[in-house]
């Protein structure tokens, strides 16, 4: 029996990804929200399979409101005039600004720093680890670095009459899918616990300083249901577990780690959206993504391109697909052949898809026969795909350093260096042979460079041998240069990661 998606027409893509992977969610923001919904649950993290996971957001407005509504805070600190000034002057016009949503009157900040200049300082401190603190977001949609529980809020729509709601734009409850995948990887209470330890101690510097800023916390007022998430366990939940846990093993501060968890986070919830729509599709052939590493002109150009739109094209066949599977349901031919036949189809897709939806939908589908109402929800469902969920192949892949449209006409597979880096910091413990480092990116991530792991295109002739070969010298001497190879000859190479743990040399 499917779950019920609440405030849905009708639910396909739901039901083959969750609810609800969303383009404008990039893995950032993905990730923002999940700790979240983790610091609600630090009593038992990521812990196995709950009938329902609920969380408590924060909505810190007065601590967002110092940040990114604030734009006077500098020029009043460069006036000449006395301290008192600066802050009376400062605490007018922030009044006049205020949402009046428990930040009407900051006073408080007064016992907090010594002088003005010093909290204005404090505010350029914070703002400037802001992610994309000068996009041109509103003031509630940004977001401070979560250097602790305290620096963790939701999205915010304010209203023009002063009301605030939690906005499902930027927060789309994709992190709240990450937190339902990585509970559900065997490992997910080991590194719950790790993410407690190391991401959620409030005596940390900055965390104390924007404990300051915000004062006491402001919470929404009822805990939410998260989810749902139409998999108990998938191969790619445990991946991304066990590639976090990794991460956070390595020898680097955990706001450096973090960084690194945000780009493997993207990467895995992107091959999970591609995974997914291939076995919807009954394609049983693994993701494959032929990487083109960016030289003067390379031979492998072309067919990272048609990897990429070949894996671009892999959703919307999971739509149709999905919508015809009704047709294979025992119960389908049962109605088709039941002496109301239209109604019987209806009632099963009703069932299925939460589709039609009301009396007045009955009506306009009541007298159609079978095949013409899977046509018509395919057609909505198809319609619907292609305004967010349809885009996050093409988002996420370019947010995260995985394709680039640079030197060429259309988008292709091209990692950039940040990527790669993180591939490194992910995959090898202290060091490891380059060749070994190639077969456990396409085993992982299905990341296709060079030409051993590429054979089965060599075969099918779709590329030479050589051009993968000299694809794969580029990886080598780009990672030369990124100070993450070693080569000890011509023939051999080793990957090393500069914060892994060092073994016997």
């Amino acid at each position: 029996m499917r779950k019920k998606i609440n405030n849905v027409d009708f639910a396909v893509d739901e039901h083959i990804w969750g609810h609800r992977l969303y383009d404008e969610q990039l893995p950032h923001l993905t990730v923002l929200e999940f700790l979240g919904v983790l610091g609600s649950n630090t009593n038992a993290p990521l812990a196995g399979l709950p009938e329902q996971v609920r969380y408590r957001p924060q909505r810190q407005i007065r601590l967002r409101g110092l940040l990114f509504n604030n734009p006077f805070v500098e020029s009043i600190r460069e006036r000449a005039i006395s301290d008192e000034e600066k802050w009376r002057e400062w605490m007018d016009r922030f009044a006049e600004n205020s949402t009046k949503l428990g930040d009407e009157d900051m006073g408080y900040l007064r016992g907090v720093f010594s002088s003005f200049d010093d909290f204005a300082k404090a505010i350029e401190l914070l703002r400037s680890s802001a992610f994309e603190a000068r996009s041109n977001k509103r003031w509630s949609s940004k977001f401070v670095f979560p250097f602790g529980p305290d620096a963790l809020y939701e999205d915010l729509r304010i209203d023009a009459k002063g009301g605030a709601s939690n906005d499902r734009r930027f927060f789309a409850r994709t992190g709240e899918l990450l937190y339902l995948m990585l509970s559900r990887a065997k490992s997910g209470p080991e590194l719950g616990n790790k993410l407690v330890e190391r991401l959620f101690d409030s005596s940390k510097t900055m965390n104390r300083l924007a404990k300051a800023m915000q004062g006491e916390a402001q919470l929404v007022e009822s805990a939410r249901e998260v989810g749902p998430l139409p998999y108990d366990s998938h191969p790619r939940f445990d991946r991304m577990c066990d590639d976090w846990l990794a991460i956070l093993s390595r020898d680097m501060p955990v706001y450096d780690a973090l960084e690194h968890m945000i780009i493997n986070a993207g990467l895995n919830l992107l091959l999970y959206f591609l995974e997914c729509a291939k076995t919807v599709s009954g394609d049983a052939e693994p993701v494959e993504i032929v990487c083109e590493i960016i030289a003067q002109r390379t031979k492998v150009r072309a067919l990272s391109g048609d990897s990429y739109q070949a894996n671009q094209a892999l959703s919307v066949r999971a739509i149709r697909a999905e919508v015809e599977s009704v047709k294979r349901d025992p119960r389908w031919e049962i109605a088709m052949q039941s002496s109301n036949p239209q109604g019987g189809c209806l009632d099963l897709m009703r069932e299925m898809f939460q589709w039609p939806t009301d009396d007045k939908d009955d009506e306009e589908y009541v007298n159609l026969p079978g095949d013409e109402l899977v046509s018509k929800l395919i057609e909505k469902a198809e319609s619907r795909h292609e305004q967010h969920v349809g885009k996050i192949h093409a988002t996420w892949s370019k947010a995260i350093g995985l394709s680039s449209r640079r030197l060429a006409r259309r988008n292709r597979y091209a990692p950039t260096d940040r990527l790669l880096k993180t591939l490194v910091i992910t995959i090898v413990d202290s060091r490891m042979q380059f060749d070994e480092f190639l077969s456990e990116v396409k085993k992982r991530y299905g990341i296709v460079i060079g030409d051993v792991e590429g054979a089965r295109l060599v075969m099918e002739k779709r590329v030479d041998q050589e051009a993968l070969s000299d694809n794969c010298k580029n990886l080598e001497t780009r990672l030369v240069g990124l100070g993450l190879v070693r080569r000890l000859s011509d023939s051999c190479s080793f990957v090393e990661n500069p914060f892994g743990y060092k073994g016997e040399e």
